[in-house]
C-alpha cells in the first residue's frame, strides 16, 4: 500500500459525529474519517452486538476496549481484548464480529 496526496493533519475523534449501524442484535456507532482510498474508523459496538453480514473488506483492526469476537466463514474464532489486533486482505477470509461486553476498536481499510 502507498499512501499519497494526504497532507499532515490530526483528528480529534471526538469531533466527528457517529453513525448508527445495526447490526443483526445490537448496534456499531462508527466515526470515520476518509483519506483518498483509506478509510479510518473508531468503532464502538454495543454490548450484545451481532454482525448482520459476513464481511469480505480487508482491515487491520485494533481494539482499543472491551472484547471482540470474529467468526471466520470456515468456523474458526478468534477472541481480540483490548491491545490485540488483527488483520485480514479484501476478499480473503470472510469474517463477522460479536461481542456479548461492547468493544471499541481503531479500524484501518
Amino acid at each position: 500500500m502507498q499512501m499519497t496526496d494526504i497532507p499532515f493533519g490530526n483528528t480529534d475523534w471526538s469531533d466527528v459525529k457517529p453513525t448508527e449501524h445495526k447490526g443483526e442484535t445490537g448496534a456499531a456507532y462508527w466515526r470515520t474519517q476518509q483519506f483518498g482510498d483509506i478509510r479510518v474508523r473508531i468503532l464502538e459496538y454495543t454490548p450484545g452486538y451481532l454482525a448482520d453480514h459476513w464481511c469480505v473488506k480487508g482491515h487491520i483492526l485494533f481494539c482499543l476496549e472491551g472484547e471482540l469476537h470474529t467468526e471466520l466463514e470456515d468456523g474458526r474464532t478468534f477472541v481480540l481484548t483490548s491491545g490485540m489486533s488483527y488483520q485480514v486482505a479484501d476478499n480473503a477470509e470472510p469474517h463477522r464480529s460479536s461481542t456479548a461486553v461492547g468493544a471499541k476498536l481503531f479500524v484501518v481499510d
